[in-house]
């Protein structure tokens, strides 16, 4: 708060400093970002990094806990390409949980993690069936499923999947969704960014398709 009240009337908190605010990144510390909508006449202090936005308007602007912030859809534009891009699809996911509009041209595929999103790419590259993805079935949400073949798949990070209370957790959603007549099917981080060709065939023999085969590069 400081720091855009230092910077006087116009001034917001904005970039990675609004994501951080907003819940849709983790805060890491370190320099905070502010807007202004004016080109010039406000200097750079120690320990902010001031951006000029003319197009800071009105209707980009909020307020989060009594501090001046622009809106999710404008930090979500603001991000991209100001922080690695692994880190503004964390972002987009995280304000799609949260329910807050993603402004023009954000595209989001339902995924909540970069794991989830790697799946979904060999489902496509094999030409497998489309999944729904994170699906809520009785008191469980599943990553990905297959209706009508009645297949759910998961996939396990370590970083959310190690421990007791998770490993309970998993097995008992594993009971629950068998009781009701689904297949579960299990793919951790390792098989999915090492052996996307093994996903896929175990995919295809249990949806019933074969996965398509890569093309190979003509003889010379």
């Amino acid at each position: 708060m400081a720091a855009v009240l230092a910077y006087g009337k116009g001034a917001v908190l904005s970039h990675r400093s609004a994501a951080e605010l907003w819940g849709l990144l983790r805060p890491q510390g370190g320099v905070i970002e502010v807007s202004i909508a004016a080109r010039s006449g406000r200097a750079q202090r120690q320990g902010v990094r001031l951006h000029r936005c003319p197009s800071l308007v009105a209707g980009t602007i909020t307020q989060r806990h009594g501090i001046p912030v622009t809106t999710p859809a404008r930090t979500i534009a603001d991000l991209r390409g100001t922080v690695p891009p692994r880190l503004w699809r964390r972002a987009v996911r995280q304000a799609e949980l949260a329910g807050y509009a993603l402004g023009p041209g954000v595209e989001t595929d339902g995924t909540r993690s970069d794991l989830e999103r790697d799946f979904l790419r060999i489902c496509r590259n094999a030409g497998l069936p489309a999944p729904e993805v994170n699906v809520k079935i009785g008191r469980w949400t599943v990553d990905f499923l297959w209706r009508a073949e009645r297949l759910v798949v998961e996939t396990d990070s370590y970083r959310y999947h190690r421990g007791r209370i998770a490993f309970q957790d998993d097995h008992a959603r594993e009971l629950d969704l068998r009781r009701l007549g689904f297949a579960v099917r299990r793919f951790d981080e390792r098989q999915i960014a090492e052996e996307p060709e093994r996903v896929a065939a175990d995919l295809g023999e249990v949806l019933g398709s074969s996965p398509e085969p890569r093309s190979q590069p003509a003889k010379r």
